[in-house]
Formats: C-alpha cells, sequence, structure tokens
C-alpha cells in the first residue's frame, strides 16, 4: 500500500469503475440506505411517471418542463451515486494490491520448535490456529503469527509499502509477523494466531473497502437530523399544494403550484447536497488514514482522533528504537581512552545483543579497531547471565568484565581492586542524565564507564511539538526510574511522564483522565501495554509490535511510528470539519434557494412577494430549472472536496470555527445566488418560459 495519497479523479480506470457503480446504485435497496437521497429517488421515478402520463393530454400538464425536471433529478441521484462510487474506489484499488499480495503459498508446518527438521509441506489454506511452521529465507510467510524462535529480517514492502527490511525475532515487541511478507534472511518458527479467512491482510482488505465500512455515531446523528429536516420540508411542500388551491380558487385564478414543481421545491429545500455527499466523506476520511499506512479498525476511532487531547506513549520502541546504544567511553584513573575502548570491545565480541554490537561498532568507528589477534590462543567468552549481571573474556593472563556498576564493584572489591570515587561520579552522572553505565575491569582494575543511551526516533521532539500546538498533551509512560525518565522526556519534549509503570498503572491513569472529560490515545507495541490500548478512545499499536498488542488496539500503525498518531489527529478533525464544513453549506444553500423558487411560483397569487424576487428569475419554469440543475450541480463540485476534506490548520478551535463558517457559511449563502441567476440567463437565452 503506498503513502502516497492518489488523485481519483486522475486515474480513468477508478474514474470507468465509479461511474458503472453510480448506476449499479441505483437499486432501490441501496438507495433506501440514504433516506435524504432516497426523497429525491422516489421524486425522480414520481417526475418520469408523471411525464409519461401528461403525454396522453393530460390538461395544463407541460410534458417538457416535465421531462426535464425528472432527468435533472436523475442526474441527482447519480451525481450522489457517483460520490459515493468514487470515494470508494479508491478503497477497492487499495483492496485489490493487497489481495495480489494475499496468496496459497507452500508452508513447512512442523511438530515442535525442536523438530525442525520434520517439515510437512501444507497449503497456507490449510493452517489453523496454534500450527507451527517454519519460514526460511526466501518463503514467503504463510499465515500470521507469533515468532517463537529465530530470528530473521522481513521484507514487509508488500502490506506497509516501505522498502527496508525490518527484523523479527522471538520474545520481546518485535515478534508479531504478517501473512503475506517475505523472509530474506536467516529463519523463524512461527506459531499461527490466525483461522483462515480472519488474518490481519483480511482485515485490511475489508476494512479499505468502503462498501464494508459501518456509519459512526456521529454520522448516524447527522443522518437523522438531516431526515427530520427532510420529513419537515416534506409536509410542508405537502400542504403547499391544497393551500395554494384552495387561494387560488378564492382569487378565482389558475393554482400556481403543481406536483412537478412542488417536487422540484422539496428536492431543493431538502439537504440534499450534504446528504448526497455524507456518505463519501467518511469514506474518504478512512481512504486517508489508510494511505497514511494505518489500519482502523472502526470508524468511530478517527471520529475520537478528532477530539483527542491527552496523548500516552509508551516510550521503548515508541518514542526511543527500543535498544540502548554505545554513545561514548569515559575512561577514570587516568586510564588511556584507547585502551577502555579496546578493553570494552574485547568484552563484547562474542555479546549478539545489541547493546553488545553498539559497542564494538562505537571501538571501530571512534578509534578503528577492527581486526583481533590473539596469538593461537582461544579466548574464552563469558556470557551474561541474571546472577553475575557482568560477561566478558579471558585470555592468558588477563580477565576482562564489564557489567552493571554494583555487580563490577563487587567483583573488583573480590579481586582486591578499587572502585574509585571518580568512577562512581562517572556512573552517577549517567544514570542522571537518562544512561546506562555498563563499567568495564581489567585484571581487578577499574578503566572506566560505557554510556549507553536510549536513542529518541528522528523528529519526535518537533512532532511532539506540532501536537502542542494542536491542544493535545503529551504523557511517556516508561518502567524507567523517575530520574531516568525525567532525562528522556526533556529530550524528546513530552509535557510529562510516568515512570516505574506498570500494566496496572497505565491502565488507571487512562481512566483517571476519561473521568475528568478527556479523550485519550495511547500507543504501544508490548504485550504489557494490552489493557491501557483496550481502555483508551484511541488506541494504536504498532505493526512491530505483539499480537496481543495489535487486538486490544483499535488502529495499527503500519510503519510502527509513533509520531503517525499526529496523522491520525489531523485526518480525524478533517473528517470532522469536512462534514460540517459541507453541512453548513449545504443548509445555508437552503436560504438562497427560497428567494429562487417561493417568489417566483406564487407571485401571481401573492403580488407581495415580488419583492422577494431580488434575483429577478425569468419566470417560474426558469426559476425551478435554474435551482434544481444547481442543486444536481453542486454535489459533483463538491465531490473534490470531500475526497481532500477541508484543509486543517493548526491554530485554536474558536478561530477555526470562526474561519470555517466564514467560508462555507456565507460561502454556501451566496453561491446560489450568483450560480442559480447565471442558469436562469441561459436558461432564456435558449428560449426556456
Amino acid at each position: 500500500m503506498s503513502t502516497k495519497q492518489k488523485n481519483a479523479f486522475a486515474d480513468k480506470k477508478m474514474v470507468s469503475r465509479a461511474i458503472q457503480d453510480s448506476f449499479a446504485k441505483c437499486d432501490p435497496k441501496i438507495q433506501v440506505k440514504n433516506p435524504v437521497m432516497f426523497i429525491v429517488y422516489v421524486a425522480a421515478v414520481l417526475t418520469t411517471a408523471l411525464y409519461f402520463v401528461s403525454l396522453f393530454g393530460v390538461k395544463d400538464a407541460q410534458p417538457g418542463f416535465i421531462l426535464s425536471i425528472a432527468v435533472i433529478l436523475w442526474f441527482t441521484v447519480l451525481f450522489a451515486n457517483f460520490a459515493e462510487a468514487i470515494a470508494e474506489s479508491r478503497g477497492k484499488a487499495q483492496a485489490d494490491s493487497l489481495r495480489a499480495a494475499k496468496k496459497d503459498v507452500p508452508a513447512g508446518k512442523i511438530p515442535s520448535p525442536e523438530q525442525k527438521d520434520q517439515i510437512e509441506k501444507v497449503s497456507s489454506s490449510e493452517l489453523v490456529k496454534n500450527d507451527l511452521v517454519i519460514v526460511k529465507a526466501g518463503e514467503q510467510i504463510p499465515a500470521d503469527g507469533e515468532v517463537i524462535d529465530g530470528a530473521a529480517s522481513v521484507d514487509e514492502s508488500a502490506i506497509t509499502g516501505e522498502s527496508a527490511p525490518v527484523i523479527r525475532e522471538s520474545g520481546g515487541d518485535r515478534s508479531a509477523v504478517t501473512g503475506g511478507t517475505t523472509v530474506i534472511s536467516d529463519w523463524l518458527v512461527i506459531r499461527v494466531t490466525s483461522e483462515a479467512g480472519e488474518s490481519f491482510l483480511d482485515k485490511m482488505i475489508a476494512m479499505v473497502e468502503g462498501a464494508s465500512r459501518k456509519k459512526t455515531p456521529n454520522e448516524i446523528a447527522l443522518q437523522i437530523l438531516l431526515v427530520a429536516l427532510t420529513i419537515i420540508f416534506l409536509l410542508v411542500t405537502a400542504a403547499l399544494y391544497p393551500y395554494s388551491a384552495f387561494a387560488a380558487g378564492q382569487a378565482g385564478i389558475q393554482n400556481p403550484s403543481s406536483i412537478t414543481a412542488l417536487i422540484a421545491l422539496l428536492v431543493c429545500l431538502a439537504p440534499t447536497t450534504i446528504g448526497a455527499l455524507l456518505s463519501s466523506i467518511g469514506i474518504a476520511g478512512m481512504s486517508r488514514l489508510n494511505q497514511a499506512n494505518v489500519l482502523a479498525m472502526s470508524g468511530r476511532a478517527i471520529e475520537a482522533a478528532g477530539d483527542v487531547d491527552i496523548l500516552m506513549l509508551d516510550k521503548t520502541g515508541t518514542i526511543t528504537l527500543g535498544n540502548r546504544q554505545a554513545a561514548e567511553f569515559i575512561p577514570v584513573d587516568g586510564v588511556d581512552i584507547r585502551e577502555l575502548a579496546d578493553a570494552a570491545q574485547l568484552s563484547s565480541l562474542a555479546d549478539e545483543t545489541p547493546e553488545g554490537r553498539s559497542i564494538v561498532v562505537l571501538a571501530k568507528k571512534e578509534f578503528g579497531i577492527r581486526g583481533r589477534e590473539f596469538g593461537g590462543q582461544s579466548p574464552e567468552f563469558v556470557p551474561f547471565t541474571a546472577k553475575t549481571r557482568m560477561s566478558g573474556v579471558n585470555l592468558p593472563g588477563t580477565q576482562i568484565r564489564k557489567g552493571a556498576a554494583d555487580a563490577v564493584k563487587e567483583y573488583v572489591k573480590a579481586q582486591n581492586g578499587t572502585y574509585s570515587k571518580d568512577c562512581e561520579e562517572t556512573v552517577k552522572k549517567i544514570a542522571n542524565s537518562g544512561g546506562t553505565p555498563l563499567v568495564v575491569a581489567k585484571n581487578g582494575r577499574i578503566m572506566g564507564v560505557i554510556h549507553l543511551k536510549d536513542i529518541i526516533k528522528s523528529g519526535v521532539k518537533e512532532k511532539f511539538a506540532d501536537l502542542r500546538k494542536m491542544g493535545i498533551k503529551t504523557i511517556m509512560i516508561t518502567g524507567d526510574n523517575p530520574m531516568t525518565a525525567a532525562a528522556i522526556a526533556a529530550e524528546a519534549g513530552v509535557d510529562d511522564f510516568l515512570a516505574e509503570a506498570t500494566p496496572e498503572g497505565k491502565l488507571q491513569m487512562i481512566r483517571d483522565f476519561q473521568k475528568q472529560g478527556h479523550l485519550v490515545a495511547m500507543t504501544g507495541d508490548g504485550t504489557n501495554d494490552a489493557p491501557a490500548l483496550a481502555q483508551a478512545d484511541v488506541a494504536v499499536a504498532m505493526n512491530t509490535g505483539t499480537q496481543a498488542a495489535k487486538e486490544a488496539g483499535n488502529m495499527v500503525d503500519l510503519d510502527s511510528s509513533p509520531t503517525k498518531l499526529i496523522d491520525i489527529v489531523r485526518i480525524g478533525k478533517q473528517l470532522l470539519m469536512t462534514r460540517g464544513s459541507l453541512t453548513t453549506f449545504s443548509i445555508a444553500n437552503d436560504v438562497a434557494k427560497y428567494f429562487a423558487i417561493i417568489p417566483a411560483m406564487f407571485m401571481t397569487l401573492y403580488p407581495g412577494l415580488a419583492a422577494l424576487n431580488i434575483m429577478g428569475l425569468h419566470s417560474a419554469n426558469t426559476a425551478i430549472l435554474s435551482a434544481i440543475i444547481y442543486n444536481a450541480l453542486i454535489i459533483v463540485a463538491l465531490i473534490p472536496l470531500a475526497l481532500k476534506g477541508v484543509k486543517y490548520r493548526e491554530v485554536p478551535a474558536k478561530k477555526l470555527l470562526s474561519r470555517n463558517l466564514l467560508i462555507y457559511g456565507l460561502g454556501g449563502l451566496a453561491a446560489p445566488f450568483v450560480f442559480v441567476k447565471l442558469i436562469d440567463v441561459l436558461l432564456a437565452l435558449f428560449g426556456v418560459s
């Protein structure tokens, strides 16, 4: 899925599919799902029937006028169908590309992780939950699962659109894999976590197709309001015919209203513009989120994102890269820094942890220490254990150890060495800065300290500043001690932090904010984040995270970027603003249409209404035709805005509201006066009377 937004109108295939769907959506069973546009649909059917009746010489019938109204009403229905279809077409195009990645592939099923050589070849469609499979380099992962053994580079470009491979390994928060991705190095043993037809890819395909989108509570509420307005206008319009007939009889003149004219009046006065665009606005909002590489499990979550004012972020893997790296060698007690780097690298040659590898890399980078000659002697590497909290290497006549400060301190004292004040102060300074100190000792003598540091993800601080402008408070969640947490929070630019966090602590903090009336969003990637993700109003799980985290969230960030929430919030706000702006525009339009149709229709009955004919329309027929033509064309004109969304600006909500009311309120009021008059002039030029 490409992260680049595609212009639906620039794709001929997409437009062609949307046009075909516009006619397919004329099925009454589909039309009835949108009550406002169903009224237009019924009106089109009724005026078409009236046209055929008028051909049989019905007194005072105007077949040409009735046919014109019928044709315009059918176009109005088709334009509304097209708006929804063009929004859906982008999702269908994305779904097609995802289906291409979903293949029935061979899978290597194994009885247990210890029996990797006992491979049974089966089809991926035959796999069930909890089956174990082994996937080797060059093979496609056959189903969603959890890595329980091994580590490998995985190409996820079919899902995320990103070309750079990612590491997936057993344990930790990077163990989830997605069916349809490809292992490009080493091997993985995977436990299948989904049944056939219920994979992550299946969910993505279902969600990106606009047709499968469920209406959100706000959208349902707005539709109820629109239906209520339509019913009111229906009752008013229905009452106008007998009332005008009675008044005309009293005045001894012909009834100025007709069923066709009143149908046109109803369609123009009902909120048809927003009724036609409402569904496309919602579908386009979800499509924009999908194009940002975020899978939303519900439209409700997108709307909630538009109102979020508290954002809680898990530190490890979300704000930071997830692995601490060596940043500096700090010698103590007069030791040469190169000698310290040499000893630190020697102690880390067999250390396959990210921290150990980073020490080797730093020594190479800073001092060019590369090749190792051991004079024919085999070094004895001492692995790290939870008990010793140290690792190192033994060579003839040399013992090197690196590890936690207190562990190395005890080791040195046992060797009759000295743990100096210089070392103690250096350790304290690193800890206070939010880093992790690893002390290095050689033959019972302290040589110095390695500064391990959390690496903040690029651009995080700037993005959090943007969130602050949007009125969103950021809170970092970490298991670190308060001193370390404070240092990392300051570097990342978050507003607050929760240190020594437990799953219960995260959950309680979210509940406390919600009780105060806040809407809370949280991002996380670990199993320990799952309870808090389930409680949050907007829960964004990292795609690199565990299966438990992804199941607890209502959104999954395929790029696993904590700053993605900014895009989610913008899209949520943009969705709400677009819906509100076009609703304002639609209702404001109706005011102008009163001045177009009602005076023109009833001037003969009530001459005083001529004062309201401020547009000076040519005749009652041209007034009605002009208004209903404008009513149809404005839907087409607003489709690009419904798809793209109203531009969101990082300004206070009050200023934003005032600006949009000015543009869409006054704009909606003025536009019909201009264009209805223009259409009326053109109709008059073509001889319509």
